[in-house]
Formats: C-alpha cells, structure tokens, sequence
C-alpha cells in the first residue's frame, strides 16, 4: 500500500463486519428481486420468483428487515473498535499535523 502511513487510520474489517456485510447483500438481492415485481409485473431478475404480489411484497419486507439487522450490527462492531480507532486517529495527527493535535485535546476535554 503506497504511503499508508498518510492516510488517517481506518477501522479494521473483521470476521463478523464481513458477514454481516454478506447479510446484507442478501438483504440487498432480496430488496431487488421483490421489486423487480412491482416493475415487470413478474419475476424478472430469477424466472418463476416471486410469482404474485403477496411474494414480492414479502421479498421485499424480509430483504429491508435483514438489510436494517445487518447495518446495525456492524455498526454495534465498528462501535466497539472506537477506542482503538481513537488513538489511532490521535497519533496520526500528532505524526501529520502538529498543530492540530493541541486543538485536538482541547476539544476532548470539553
């Protein structure tokens, strides 16, 4: 990676941010394939699915409920990668921008 060091810190991708990540492409697919009802008036994106409007709209439900689950457990995980990420972040602008890091510890003491 050229000049990571940079770049502000980023968080970190874990085993469960990336399967949730996958629940929600899953979420996203069933969204896009009970929608595609409601334009064709048929199952365009897989032949004989869904079949009615009773289908489309349950597809389309389930799919934002295990999109909405799904974003906010990865937000539970990224939540508890703040600290680290927080004292990243201080380093960083102690390395790049000096000036800024009194302004920094000012701000958290408020």
């Amino acid at each position: 990676m050229p000049n990571a060091s940079n770049r502000p810190p980023r968080p970190n991708l874990t085993g469960p941010i990336f399967l949730y990540a996958l629940c929600d492409l899953f979420g996203l697919a069933c969204v896009g394939i009970g929608a595609s009802w409601f334009v064709a008036g048929k199952g365009a994106i897989l032949v004989n699915f869904p079949a009615s409007a009773v289908e489309a709209v349950a597809c389309t439900a389930g799919g934002l409920a295990v999109m909405l689950w799904a974003v906010a457990r990865i937000l539970r995980e990224l939540a508890k990668q703040a600290p680290a990420m927080q004292a990243r972040y201080d380093a960083y602008i102690a390395a790049h921008h000096p000036e800024q890091a009194g302004r920094a510890a000012e701000d958290k003491s408020i």
